[in-house]
This record gives C-alpha cells, structure tokens and sequence, in this order.
C-alpha cells in the first residue's frame, strides 16, 4: 500500500520560514546540581558526559562502555514545560546525549543528591549500609538511576506511603537498575539497598545491613533506616532555568552549526539548503551506541521540537506516534490510555506491546531513543529492531516525507525499500486498531510477542523477536479452534529487517487448530525463517521462530474442548478469551504480570567479638562517597595543563610486517601531537611493556606483530576523543612475505612444539601409581575431551593512566593498577632512567579482577614513555573495545582425561593431558598447572598423573583473572565426575560424596596445605549444606516438577570446592599524628575488596590497648592513604585473595611496636596525671620525641603460608526447552572464612566471585575472527551478568570457624575461591537438560535412557537449547499426532 498525502500541503510559506528565522537565539544554556552554565561555543559532536567530565567538578558521571550499555554515565535530565508549568524528570545516558540536546534542561548527577560536606542522600547511606558498593566505580550511575524512578514515582496519585518510604514499588525499584552493570557485587545487596525504599516491600526480605541486628523487630528496622522524606525531594529544576525557558531562546544555530526546526516546513527548508553535505538528523543520538560514528559532520538537526514529529495521540482509528517520540512515552501512552471504550478490544495489543518495549534497551536508553530513529536504523542499516518486528504484527503504516510530499505506506513496505535517503524523513507511525467483528461470531482477539535474548530485561540484542496477532472463534459443533485470520512477524534472527510470514499465514487461515495443521505451519515457518549466511547460531534461531508459533497456538489447541463448552453456556461475547478455559491457557503461556526480579535470601554470618573491631560488619570504608561520587578514580584527577591524551594503535593480523602506520589518512586530523612507538624509546631504554618472572612483553611491536590485538604506537592528540578518533582511523600496511603461518591454536603449538618452559620448581607433581589405580578399575572412560574458552575481566573502570613530567628527569605516574611497584621498574626499564626517578601513585581502583595487573603496565609505560618523549603530561583512558582487544584474559584450555573408577563411582586413577593457550608472551602462564591441578584435587582420585603444556599462539597474552586455572581446574573435576556418573547410572551426588577426600587423602594430595585434621572442615560443610538448603526434599521436588512439565525443566547440583592461597611479603606502615588522627599506608591496593576497611579494623584493634575508658573508637581517627611507590616499597601485588590478610598483619606489626612505645610512655604520664585520653597521650608524645610512626615487613612463615579453603554451593536452574534460557533458581552457598576479619566485606566477595563465576560458565562468550581477533568487544555482544540473570533466591552462611590458629586472627580468604561454587550453576543445567534429554528420547520412540553428552562453557541459550533438541517441538508433535493414530 502506497498513498501520497499532503495534510502539510506545501506545509509553510516563504514568509512563515522567514518569520521563524526571527526568533530569539542565544547560546547554550542548561544546568548541572543548580549550577548554571553557558557556553557561548561547543563542537556539536560533543557529548554530555565529555563535557560533566572535562569541564565541570562532577566526576560521578563515568565512562564505562560508551554504549549506553552499562549504566555508569547515568544522569537525571529534567524539562520544564512553561505552559503546564511542569517539570519532567528522566534518566539518560549520558555518553550518548549530545551536549546541544540539553539546551534549557537541568542535568543532575550523583553529587547533586548529596555528599560528604552537605549530608549524603538517603540512596547513598542505604548503598553503603547495605554493603552495595565494593569498588564503586558503577555506583553513582545505580543511585542516579534509582532517583530517577524515586522522582517519577513520588509523581504518581498512588497512596502515600508508610513513613519513611516512598511510593515506589519493589518491582519499580529492582528495574530501575535494571540497565546497571556491576562487575563486584554481585547485584543481591543493590536490589536490597533499592527495594529498602519501596512502600510494599517486606523489611524482613532484605539482606544483611549495617542498620539493624536480626533478632530487631520489624518496627524497629524500619525506624534505623536512614530517613527517607518524600516532602524533602530535591530541586531538580532550578527557578533561575525557567526564566529562561519561559523567554523562548533558542539555540544559534549559525553558531553552534546546530538546528532546531519548530515545524515541518523549517525542517524541509533545512534539508534544502544542506543538501549534499553530512547532517546528522535525529533525536537522542541513541543510535551511536551501537553504530560507532568516526565521521564528522557539518551540521546537526535536532527532530525533537518539530510538533508533527512529537504527536502522540490514541483515537477511534488507532494509535499516531510521531517520529521523534521516544520509547518511554509510547510505554507510558499504551499503558495509560487503555481504559478508553474504543480501546477496549485492543488492550491486550497495547498492553503486550508495552511490555515488550520495556525488555528492550534500558530505561535511559529508551527515555531518549525515538521510534523513528529505530525504524530508521532497521530500514537503513538492518538494525535488529524489536520495535519494527512488534509493530509489523499490528499492520502498522508509516508517513514518509520526501520533500513537500508525504507518503503513507505500510512499514513492510517502508522495510523492503531501498534505505532512505538523506532527504527522506520518517515523520510518523500509525497502529491501527484491530478490526470489528460482531459479537455473534465470538471472535478472540490474541497477541502475543516473543524475545528471546541473553538478559530478559533488555540490554541485549534478541537472537530472535517474534510477534502474533490472531483472531480465533470456538466451533460449535467439535473441539476445535477456528483461526480466522493471522498475522505473524518475526525479526533479528540474521535478516535484513523483520518480515511477515505471508505462506504460514495464508496456510493457517480459515484451519481448524490440531497438532497436524501446527506441524504443518513450523515445517513452512522453518522454511520461512532462514538466517543469512554468517548468522551466528542459524539453526537455533530457526528452531526459536518454531517454539515461538508453537507456544503460541498450542495453548489454544489444548483449550478447544474447554472454549466450546463455554460458548454453549453462554459466554459468546468478545472478552471470552479472560473467561474461558482458552484464556486461562493462554494466560499461563503468556502472563503479563511481571515479578520481582529477586524473593528474599538470606545471609548467615556468626559474629565474633575477640578480636574486636575485628569481626565486626562494618561499612567498607569509603561506600558513601562512593555512592556521591566523590571518591577520586585516576580518571578522575584533573587534567594538568598542556596534557596530551593517548590511544592505542594494534594489530588486526596474527602474524605479520608493520610496514607502515598512517595516522592522517581521514580529513580531520584534529589534535595529533605525535604517534609513539618503539622508535620512540630512549637510547638506553628498552622496548618493555611488562615483566614478570618468566619473561618481558614488548610495550609496541617492533617490525613484526607477533598477534591480532599487539600494541603497534600511541596516537597522542589535545583530547581522548580525538586519539580515539585516530587510532580508529589509523591505516597500518602489512606485509605477509617470509613468514610462516601463525600459530591460532594449541593444536598447532603442538604441531609445531611451540611451548613456554615451566621452572620445575613449580610444576606439580604426580600422586600415586598411574598404572596400579588403571589396574584396579572396573571401567574406564579413554581419551575423552573437554575445551574451556576465555573470559573478559570486565572492570567497570577500563585500563587508565596519567604521566607528569617533574623535575630533574623525573615523572610521576598516577596508575589503575594491582602492582605499582612493578609498573614503576618497568616504567624505568623503559624510559632507560634510575627507579628513584619514578614515582607511581595509585589511590584505588574501579575493579581488577587480574585485569590490573599484568595488563596495567604497559598503559602506564606508555604514558610515561609519551609524557618524557614530549615534555608533557599525557594520560589515557582505554575504550571499552581497545581494552578488551587488548588486554587479554582467562586462559583458554583443550583437556584430554582418561580415568579409571570402579561399578559403585570411586574413581581410582585419573590421567590428563592439558593444553594451555597462553598466547605470544609467557605472562603468569607458567604458574598455571599449579593453579589448576591445586582446585582439580579437590577429589580422592586414587592415582592422579598428567601432562600439560603451556602453548605459546600468535594470540593475545592470557594473563591471571579472579581464580586463574583454579576456576578451570575445579570445572574439569566435576566435568569428569558428571561423566562417571552418567556412564554408570548413577546418582552423580552420590559419586561426589563417594569421592570426596578424608583427612589421609587429603593430606596425600595436598602435603603441607593440608594443615590440621581440625581445619578440614569440607566433609562437615557438606553434609551441613545439605540440611540447611533441604537439599534431598527438593531433589524429590525437582523429580515432581520435570514430571508434569513438558516444557521447562529443573535441574539440582551441589558441588564442593578446595582452593589453596598463599601469602605473600607485605609491607606497612601507621603514623600517628599530633591530634591523634591515624595515617595508614599498606603495599596493598583497594580494589573494592574492602582492604582499607580491615586493615583499618586491624589497626583499631592492636592499639586498643593503649586506650582509656572513654577513648571512643579509634575507626573514625584513621585514614588509609593512597599507594606510593617511593613512600613505602617493596608493595608487591594485590592478587592471590590474600593481600587483605598480610597486609592487616603487616598493620598489626606496626601497632605493635606503637603501643610498645606508647604503653611505658602513658604509665609514666598516668603516674604524673592521672588518666589520660588518646589525644593527651598522643600530644604528650609528640612534645616528648616518641616516635609516632612505625614501619614493619611482613614476611609469613613458610611452613604455613600456604592454606587450603573450603566451601559447597547448592545450586537449582530451571530451563526452558524452547528457548535455551536458563533461570537460576536459588543459589545456597555455605563458605568456610576462618575467623572473618569483616563478615559484611567478606560475604560481598562470596556472591561478587561467584556472580562472576556464573558469567564465565553460563553466558560470558569471548569469540574470535579467523585471525584470532576478538569480535565480542562491546557490551552488545560481550553479556555479563545483570540484576535479573543472577540466583532468584541467594542464600550464603558463612562458616566463621575457629581452628585456624596459624593464620591471621585466624581468618581466611574470600575474594576468589567462591567463583569455583558457580559450576554447580553449570552442573545444575546438565541436570535439567538430561532430563529433556530422555523425555524427548521417550517422544522418539526410545526408552528415554539417558545418552552421553558434554554442556559446553558457556552454557549460553543457543548451547542449552540445542542439547535439548533443536526440533524438539516437531518431535512432540510428532510423537502426539503417533500417539493418536
């Protein structure tokens, strides 16, 4: 349908164009926290976060992605409309708002809700109580987020709220961080510290808190909660903005080469004039999240103040949404309008289309996206829009100005054609209401649509959208449903654009629905639905549009008896689908109540007093102003003057000759002050970008990169934004000749004997005799084969450093790193110049996970090395696709076992040979084995031997990430566990339990780690778990479960872990000044691991004895002070868990050698005084030359540095047959910590690291291209987990026990070894896929026997959904319609 319209007939005059130009223009005018700012200038391509960054104090807003995809650079944008005289409140990204968008519009940031000097908000202080901030790089984005959906609810004419709350609801509360990504946390302490604001939420569902003790009454919780007053709300709109909104100024466009038409006729006019040069025209500018924009463009064309384009109107004919209306407002009209008369018929279409625009994007990505500019996208460059697939299924029609013309065809017909043109304009969209039918011919109307994506809230592009409009009527005279009419759309499965399934429609109308029509309608839906060459996962999403028809029609099917029944007794009538049998199916199938994203959980800690402040749940120091925003990142230090900004040039070749590097090949080559590569380095300097033991990376490849990813140079420009730009743009010649084929996997390597040397001084070695544990076993499994892939650190700071020359050839680096000490030798080495030249500085880090480690240094060497070359401060802030092309990551590994094992499940020997990618440099690869073979002992194998080999590929270096080979190691057990089990039919429980170590195997396979028979607390965790989790009861229940249920499954594990740490020398030193305050300084770094906070309890308590009565508590007097590297040396690196340990021990020797002073010192003063307080003494010392600052080197015993640590974790999934996806359930974890130095700290690192565990094995995809070059290098394609993929219920005891005499206050680690209790998520899925396994065995015709299979890592949906059967839904059909013959 084609129809050219002119309702703008010649849509203004020549006159009325040239009144419009007469309007008032100024500059830019907006506000930030009520701080006015105008801008007489700006390039128009500047964003908003750039400038809140650059040119303002508030540093909270945070470059985490770029994408709009992380939720770091949330602000809270308010417009005021004069006329309503009303402000409107949103959330937006701003790494994607541009700056000339905000115009008149007041922007706060997480400091304008409160902070250290004026008082912290109530949504900080319940962040910080309730421990929901561990590096707090993402936090000030999560508060803003939850103040925005606090503001808007608080809007609303629901009833007020008990005292104390507000009128948000807990579902509220939990989707307001919903597009949030933590990498530390775990999410179940941030959904609580939101929920903790909502009117319905039960106070006795929420966590663990600083606020109140357990055995509190619910009033009195409610009465500890930091006071929320709804009458206190902030200001978000300054009055001094609304003058000038009410003076109508509008932007100089001349000056700001910015636009803003108030009408059709001036837009049309604008496109005139700048014809044939590059406009932009749009919106929210959204769509550069995802299409990276490298050009520059000549003029910007803002829709948004054109009122055909902003119309937003629901009449008898339908529903009109102009173009530049956005995502949210559509949601907010389909919801509201509902209860008009005419509506009626089509509320269930409006409702599902609602509440499918809610699963897509995130809320500040749909505040200010445009269902225009998505459409657009979908037309012009096959964007896979949900939007266009939903609104396909409605017969949606779409008015396309070209010119003076406007054209209405339907969006098929808009999808098909060639992409619009640079003149043609979507102005708006239409939705048609349903068609009439009569009531005698008790005609339902069904809708329904169907997303299938990795996060069920959006933030993930859908492996496939679906949407299904039908209109059905019960037959009188049989069974049997009659489908009228149908319209049936399906998109993003690797199409161009969304399309109609025209021959399955045409093929169902006018059918009576049974099992062989809907066989016949998948069979053509498959033939339909065909993903293009170089689709990922073709025949998944293939099998996904067959799930998505058959679980729309089958539950009609099934409903025909009960729907006919209900027309004979009188229901014949429209509404029968909510009265009848039909609707109740259909509901059940389709229910549009969305829950809570989390039920309650509950968190077990034994606290101890001995050693107090030690023990004690304290707040993580630093939580509040983390929450504000306050606490200064790297990136955050102003820049200094003349500071240059640097971005790496790498490789996209594996193996190659750098023949060349452009840098100025594009037209605007704005800012380059230099390319820095390896000729750059000084005469005495060496080409070093990072060392550790056993051997050097280079910092830029020489005349031959080594791997795809290898730094090449350093574009070094005026702004990060115009490095980025270069480096993106950069053209590097290569060349091939003289050079063999690179080595891209192990395989090869052992091709070509490509290894690095592991130092026999740390290969493990073999337990027992191979040969006699072979020749004791009933049955063997040989040569049986498992692969693990990589994993992305994914810290929400990415990699950043800052260089400043200072005096006589010195420079100071300010670096993100877990080592400052080795970035300051290597930086050295580098620059060719004497360590004392050098001085690094690191205050804390946004999240390292390892990542900050290895990976740190050469982004600080380059720094440096740019910094000394041009005399000039220089830093550098990585994007988030550089950083992860870059940096490396989890290593991958290829393992072969072959293990013996007797008819009951004791295994009595088992044989590997392990190959381990560690790309082209040996980093800390060599510690591998150990790492894996220490967490793989973790079973009484009888007889254990093995082979492995550390591969040197032309990839990039693997380097340490949280559990390196630990978290492998653990997955390999309980792989070839799972195997054993299943080739014996047995329960595989009860050959985990069988297996499990006594104290004489333990000591066997462990040695010295092993310690006392009282420390090996595993067997009685075990069996503790299983009581506490009521773990056989709910096997019974999950057997209940997948016994009625065909089409969702549930799955049960409990799985055990060991994991061995060291400690390592630690210095650290404590400096009392004259008013008694505290100074503290340790080798190790905060990383979010709440190090300051313990060794901050630590302190308080080694001097405790020094203290009088009345003294007070010594926690507030004390300040950990930032790493430096000439201050205090010898820091080592924060890794291994244990960092917090030494260092609180190292803090402990100091305050022991002060109260050695102060002790005699107060004796002789109370002799002369009396009692005396802290500052008494302290002053008293002072005037009398005590030294007051004490300096130790904490070196740990070596016959006990090592120790073992154990936890169990019982995990339950529930999987869906026809999707893949994964639900987890409940997670119930029991984690013995020793004594806990800080059982808040702690429990934070449990559900953190095992949060991330469930990232690597279950949805964490890193893939590469052909050249070993990462392709999942965005948060559209790299998904780790968010607030609605974690543990429904999530349920963690810590074991607070006691026999640990030789460790530090008897405490144990916690920030690594819980990732390993994630498998039990993997070996959960395993478990529920079995049993789809051998029901659709059981369809074809088989005795539903198990068969063998291997779940790969990552179990992602594509992975589970094949295991289960990729045409499990024509099996069951088939099976049906044999069963009825």
């Amino acid at each position: 349908m084609s129809t050219s319209i002119s309702p703008l007939a010649a849509v203004e005059s020549v006159s009325e164009m040239e009144m419009v130009t007469e309007r008032k223009t100024g500059s830019l005018v907006f506000a930030v926290n009520g701080e006015r700012f105008e801008l007489p200038a700006v390039d128009p391509s500047t964003t908003l976060l750039e400038f809140l960054r650059t040119q303002t104090p508030f540093k909270s807003v945070k470059l985490g992605c770029g994408e709009g995809g992380c939720g770091a650079c949330v602000v809270l944008l308010s417009k005021y409309d004069p006329v309503l005289d009303k402000v409107e409140d949103c959330t937006i990204s701003s790494c994607l708002t541009l700056l000339c968008n905000i115009n008149t519009c007041s922007i706060t940031t997480s400091e304008g809700l409160g902070n250290s000097k004026d008082g912290f908000h109530p949504i900080h202080q319940r962040f910080a109580g309730f421990h929901a901030s561990q590096c707090g790089f993402c936090t000030p984005g999560m508060c803003v987020s939850l103040f925005g959906a606090l503001v808007n609810a608080e809007k609303t004419n629901r009833l007020e709220p008990p005292s104390g709350f507000s009128k948000l609801t807990v579902s509220e509360a939990e989707k307001a961080v919903a597009g949030n990504l933590c990498r530390c946390t775990g999410y179940r302490p941030i959904a609580d510290a939101c929920k903790s604001l909502a009117a319905d939420v039960d106070i006795e569902d929420l966590g663990f808190n600083s606020f109140w003790r357990k055995e509190d009454s619910k009033e009195v919780k409610k009465s500890k909660l930091p006071l929320y007053n709804c009458n206190n709300l902030i200001c978000t709109f300054p009055e001094f903005l609304k003058k000038e909104v009410r003076s109508g100024m509008y932007l100089d466009s001349e000056r700001y080469n910015w636009y803003s038409p108030a009408s059709v006729g001036e837009l049309q006019n604008l496109l005139k004039v700048n014809k044939g040069t590059d406009m932009k025209i749009g919106v929210g500018n959204t769509g550069t999240g995802y299409y990276k924009e490298l050009e520059r463009y000549e003029t910007y064309i803002d829709l948004k103040h054109i009122p055909e384009l902003s119309i937003l109107r629901i009449d008898q004919t339908g529903v009109e949404i102009g173009a530049a209306v956005t995502t949210a407002k559509i949601i907010e009209a389909l919801k509201n309008e509902i209860q008009h008369d005419f509506i009626s018929r089509n509320e269930i279409v409006f409702r599902k289309l609602a509440n499918h625009m809610e699963k897509v994007a995130s809320g500040s990505i749909r505040n200010t996206a445009s269902v225009g500019g998505n459409l657009v996208m979908a037309q012009r460059k096959n964007f896979p829009s949900d939007i266009a697939t939903i609104l396909l299924a409605v017969d949606s029609v779409v008015d396309i100005m070209n010119g003076h013309q406007l054209e209405r065809i339907t969006l098929e017909e808009f999808l098909l054609r060639p992409p619009l043109d640079s003149n043609g304009v979507l102005a708006s969209v239409r939705i048609p209401l349903a068609r009439k039918v009569s009531p005698e011919t008790n005609t339902i109307l069904v809708f329904e649509t169907y997303r299938a994506a990795p996060r069920p809230l959006g933030s993930a592009l859908a492996f496939l959208n679906a949407a299904f409009l039908a209109e059905v009527s019960p037959c009188d005279t049989s069974n049997g449903i009659l489908v009228n009419h149908c319209q049936l759309a399906f998109g993003a499965y690797g199409t161009k654009h969304a399309i109609r399934a025209r021959r399955v429609e045409e093929f169902l109308t006018g059918k009576f629905l049974n099992a062989e029509v809907l066989y016949e309608a998948i069979k053509l839906v498959r033939a339909t639905v065909i993903p293009e060459d170089g689709t990922a996962n073709p025949a998944y999403r293939s099998s996904l549009a067959a799930g998505c028809l058959f679980e729309f029609f089958t539950s009609l099917i099934e409903s025909g008896a009960e729907v006919t029944n209900s027309v004979l007794n009188g229901y014949k009538n429209n509404s029968l689908v909510k009265q009848s049998k039909l609707g109740q199916n259909y509901n059940q199938f389709h229910s549009d109540k969305i829950p809570t994203l989390l039920s309650s959980a509950k968190q077990v800690l034994e606290l101890s007093k001995h050693y107090y402040p030690v023990g004690e749940p304290i707040t993580k120091s630093g939580a509040a102003i983390q929450a504000s925003g306050e606490a200064v990142y790297v990136d955050d230090i102003p820049s200094p003057t003349n500071c240059l900004h640097g971005a790496f040039i790498y490789s996209t070749k594996p193996l190659a000759w750098v023949r060349s590097i452009n840098v100025n090949l594009g037209p605007h080559p704005d800012g380059v002050a230099a390319v820095i590569s390896h000729k750059d380095i000084p005469e005495h300097g060496e080409n070093i970008g990072s060392h550790f033991s056993f051997g050097i990376e280079p910092l830029f490849a020489d005349d031959l990169t080594q791997c795809a990813g290898q730094r090449l140079a350093c574009v070094v420009a005026d702004t990060q934004k115009h490095a980025d730009r270069a480096a993106n743009s950069a053209a590097v010649n290569y060349g091939m000749e003289n050079l063999e084929q690179p080595i891209l996997s192990v395989e090869e390597a052992v091709e070509r004997s490509s290894f690095f040397e592991v130092p026999p001084s740390i290969y493990p070695k073999p337990v027992g005799d191979i040969s006699k544990g072979m020749a004791m076993a009933d049955h063997k499994i040989i040569s049986a084969e498992i692969k693990l892939g990589s994993q992305y650190y994914f810290y929400m700071e990415t990699q950043t450093a800052l260089a400043v020359p200072d005096e006589d050839n010195c420079i100071v680096v300010y670096s993100s790193t877990q080592v400052p000490e080795h970035a300051h030798g290597i930086i050295a080495r580098c620059l060719g110049i004497p360590e004392h030249n050098i001085r690094v500085l690191t205050r804390r880090v946004g999240g390292g996970f390892g990542g900050k480690v290895v990976p740190s240094m050469p982004v600080a060497t380059a720094c440096a090395l740019a910094a000394h070359r041009l005399r000039r401060p220089v830093r550098m802030y990585m994007n988030r696709k550089t950083d992860m092309i870059t940096t490396g990551g989890r290593h991958p590994l290829k393992i072969t076992y072959t293990v013996g094992f007797k008819s009951d499940g004791k295994i009595t020997a088992l044989q590997l040979q392990i190959l381990i990618d560690a790309g082209t440099s040996p980093d800390l690869s060599p510690v591998m084995p150990c790492n894996i073979l220490t967490a793989l002992r973790k079973y009484d194998w009888g007889a254990l031997s093995f082979d492995i080999k550390v591969c040197k590929t032309n990839t990039i270096s693997k380097t340490a990430m949280r559990a390196p080979g630990d978290v492998q190691g653990s997955f390999i057990a309980e792989a070839i566990i799972e195997h054993v089990a299943s080739t014996l039919s047995l329960d595989v429980d009860s050959v985990r339990n069988l297996n499990l170590h006594k104290y004489d195997s333990l000591k066997l396979f462990y040695q010295n780690s092993a310690g006392e028979p009282l420390e090996y607390t595993l067997p009685s965790i075990w069996d503790r778990l299983a009581v506490s989790s009521s773990f056989n009861w709910r096997i019974k229940m999950v057997n209940e479960f997948n016994r009625y249920n065909k089409w969702k499954k549930r799955g049960i594990s409990r799985v055990p872990i060991i994991y061995g740490v060291s400690l390592r020398p630690t210095p650290g030193r404590v400096s009392i000044l004259k008013d008694g305050s505290i100074v503290i300084e340790v080798g190790g770094i905060e990383i979010g691991q709440g190090l300051w906070t313990k060794v901050k309890q630590m302190a308080a308590f080694a001097l405790n004895s020094v203290l009088s009565n009345g003294d007070g508590d010594l926690l507030d007097r004390m300040r950990v002070i930032q790493a430096d590297t000439l201050s205090l040396i010898q820091g080592g690196m924060t890794a291994g868990s244990t960092t917090s340990e030494s260092s609180c021990e190292a803090i402990r020797l100091c305050c022991n050698i002060l109260v050695e002073r102060l002790t005699p010192f107060k004796k002789r003063l109370q002799e002369q005084m009396g009692p005396i307080k802290w500052e008494t003494l302290i002053s008293q010392a002072h005037l009398q030359s005590v030294n007051l600052a004490a300096s130790s080197f904490y070196v740990p015993d070596t016959a006990s540095c090592s120790y073992l640590n154990y936890g169990v974790a019982v995990s339950e999934v529930e999987i869906n047959l026809l999707t893949g996806e994964t639900t987890i359930l409940q997670v119930d974890i029991l984690y013995d910590c020793g004594q806990s130095l800080n059982p808040a700290v702690d429990l934070g690192q449990i559900e953190g690291s095992f949060v991330q565990g469930i990232g690597f094995f279950m949805s964490e995809e890193w893939l590469t291209n052909s050249d070993g070059l990462l392709v999942t290098d965005s948060t559209w394609t790299y998904k780790i987990p968010s607030v609605d993929t974690i543990p429904k219920q999530f349920n963690v005891e810590i074991l607070n026990s006691s026999h640990h005499e030789k460790r530090v206050l008897s405490s144990k680690a916690s920030g690594e070894p819980p990732l390993l209790l994630a498998v039990s998520v993997h070996c959960a899925t395993r478990t529920a896929i079995k049993e789809a396994r051998k029901q659709l065995l059981s369809w074809s015709g088989q005795d539903g026997s198990e068969s063998m299979f291997q779940l790969d890592v990552p179990a992602t949906m594509p992975v589970v959904k094949e295991l289960c059967g990729l045409d499990i839904v024509e099996k069951y059909l088939e099976w049906s319609l044999g069963c009825k013959k």
